[in-house]
C-alpha cells in the first residue's frame, strides 16, 4: 500500500509539473517576436498606451487613459472656459460633446482591457484558431488584419483634421487668456495638443473596438464563403454539419463576448444625440459653425462608429443564414438530378430522354452570364442566384440531404445581443424606433408633426 501511495503521489506531482510547462509554453507562444503576425500591432498598442501586456504597460495605459479620456476634457470645460468672450468663442455645447466622447471612450477602453486581460490578444483575434481555416481563409484573414488600422485611420484623421482646424483658430483667435504656464501663448499652445490629444486618443479607443470587431466578423465572413465549397463537391453530411456547428459556435462566441459593448454603445450614442438634438432645437439655442462645428463632428465620429458595429453584425448575420439557401439549392439540384439519372439509365439513347423541363433549367444556367454581369461583385458563393448543376453532384441520399436542410432551417446562426438577432430586419426596426423618437422629440421642441 505504501508503494502504491509513493506511485501516486509521484503521479500526480509529474502530471502537475508537466501541466505548469504547458501553460509556459502557452505563454510563451502569446510573447511577442519580431516573426509574430501580430508583432507590428502590439507595437502599435504601445505607441497608443493601450498595451496591457505586462504590469507595467498597464499601469501606463490606465494613466494616460485617465489623464487624457477624463482629466483633460474635466479642465478643459471648467478652467479653460471662455466665459466673458464673444459669441463665436463660446461654447455652449462643449458638455455634451465632451461627456459624449469621454462616455463611449471609457466604454471602449474598459471593454478592450477586459478582452485583452481576459483572452489575450492572438486568442481575442482568433488567431489560434486559424491552424485549422484552409489556406484561402488564412491569407485573406492576415490582409485584412494589415488593412485594419488603415481603416481606423479613414475614419479618424478626417474628424481629426476638421477637429485640429477649429482647435487652432479658436485658440489662436483669442479664444481663452489664461497664463497658467505664465506666458500666455506657450499656455493657449499646451492647452491646444491637450484638447487635440484628448480628443484624438478617445476617437481612436473607441474606433479601435469597432474595427476589431469588423475585423472579427470578417473571418467568419471568410469561413462561411470556405464553407460554400462543401455543396461543390461529394461531401458528407456529418463532416457539413460539424464544421457548421462549429462557425456556429465561433458566432455565439463573438456575441457573448461583444454584446454589453454593442448594446451600451447603442445606448450612449443614442442618448448623445437626443441630447445633442434638445440642445439645438431651442427657441434660445444659437445655432452656427462655430458653435455647433465641434458638437457635429462628435456626432459624425460616434455615428460612424456605430455604423460599423451594425454594418458588420448584420453582415455577419445575412451570410450566415444564406447557407441555408445554399443548401435548399444542392438539395433541389441534387434531387433533379437523381431523377434525371433514373429516367436515362431506362431508355435509350441517354441523350434524347432527358426532361424538357430538366434541360431547360440546365440550359438557363448558361444564358445568365448577362444577369450576372449586371450584379456586378455584390454576389458570391453564399448568395448568388445562379443554377450550377454543379451543386447536383451528390450520392447523398434524399433523407439526409433533407434533414441537413431542416437542420439549417431551424437553427440559423448569426450575432446575436441577448437573444435578438442584428439581422437587416433589425436594424429597419431600429431606425424606425429613433426616427419615431427624433419625430416626437421635434414635435415637443419645434413643432414638427
Amino acid at each position: 500500500m505504501g508503494d502504491e501511495t509513493h506511485e501516486r503521489q509521484k503521479l500526480l506531482i509529474n502530471n502537475r509539473s508537466n501541466n505548469q510547462q504547458n501553460k509556459n509554453r502557452g505563454f510563451v507562444r502569446c510573447a511577442s517576436h519580431m516573426q509574430d503576425e501580430l508583432h507590428s500591432f502590439r507595437t502599435w498598442l504601445k505607441c497608443m498606451c493601450v498595451d496591457q501586456s505586462n504590469t507595467l504597460t498597464s499601469c501606463l495605459s490606465w494613466f494616460v487613459f485617465v489623464l487624457l479620456a477624463i482629466l483633460v476634457p474635466a479642465l478643459s470645460h471648467f478652467v479653460l472656459a471662455c466665459t466673458d468672450c464673444d459669441s463665436r468663442h463660446s461654447r455652449p455645447y462643449d458638455t455634451v460633446a465632451q461627456l459624449s466622447l469621454s462616455g463611449v471612450a471609457v466604454l471602449s477602453f474598459i471593454c478592450l482591457s477586459s478582452f485583452v486581460r481576459k483572452y489575450g490578444l492572438r486568442r481575442f483575434l482568433f488567431f489560434d484558431k486559424l491552424r485549422d481555416e484552409s489556406e484561402t481563409v488564412r491569407k485573406g484573414y492576415t490582409q485584412q488584419f494589415n488593412r485594419s488600422l488603415q481603416i481606423l485611420f479613414i475614419f479618424v484623421l478626417p474628424c481629426f483634421a476638421a477637429e485640429s482646424a477649429y482647435k487652432i483658430w479658436w485658440y489662436g483667435s483669442g479664444g481663452t487668456r489664461i497664463p497658467f504656464l505664465g506666458n500666455v501663448f506657450v499656455s493657449n499652445t499646451v492647452a491646444c495638443i491637450l484638447e487635440l490629444t484628448s480628443w484624438f486618443y478617445r476617437t481612436v479607443v473607441f474606433f479601435l473596438v469597432c474595427v476589431l470587431f469588423r475585423l472579427i466578423c470578417y473571418l467568419q465572413i471568410l469561413r462561411l464563403q470556405d464553407f460554400a465549397t462543401v455543396f461543390q463537391a461529394d461531401s458528407d453530411v456529418e463532416s457539413v454539419l460539424k464544421e457548421h456547428l462549429r462557425i456556429r459556435r465561433h458566432l455565439m462566441i463573438i456575441s457573448h463576448r461583444y454584446r454589453t459593448f454593442i448594446l451600451l454603445a447603442l445606448i450612449c450614442i443614442t442618448a448623445s444625440q437626443f441630447a445633442s438634438l434638445l440642445m439645438t432645437t431651442r427657441s434660445t439655442a444659437d445655432v452656427n459653425i462655430y458653435h455647433t462645428g465641434e458638437l457635429a463632428l462628435c456626432s459624425v465620429s460616434l455615428l460612424a462608429g456605430l455604423m460599423i458595429l451594425l454594418r458588420s453584425a448584420a453582415r455577419i448575420t445575412h451570410k450566415a443564414q444564406a447557407v441555408t439557401c445554399l443548401a435548399a439549392k444542392w438539395h433541389v439540384c441534387a434531387t433533379i438530378d437523381s431523377f434525371d439519372t433514373v429516367e436515362t439509365d431506362q431508355t435509350t439513347p441517354v441523350a434524347s430522354h432527358v426532361g424538357p423541363g430538366a434541360e431547360q433549367i440546365f440550359t438557363a444556367s448558361s444564358d445568365e452570364s448577362s444577369d450576372f454581369d449586371e450584379v456586378g461583385d455584390e454576389e458570391d458563393e453564399l448568395d448568388n442566384t445562379k443554377f450550377d448543376p454543379s451543386y447536383a453532384y451528390s450520392t447523398i441520399s434524399f433523407q439526409r440531404r433533407q434533414a441537413l436542410v431542416t437542420y439549417f432551417e431551424n437553427n440559423r446562426a448569426g450575432i446575436t445581443l441577448y437573444g435578438f438577432m442584428l439581422d437587416r430586419s433589425s436594424l429597419h426596426t431600429i431606425f424606425g424606433l429613433e426616427l419615431s423618437l427624433v419625430l416626437w422629440l421635434l414635435g415637443k421642441t419645434v413643432g414638427v408633426s
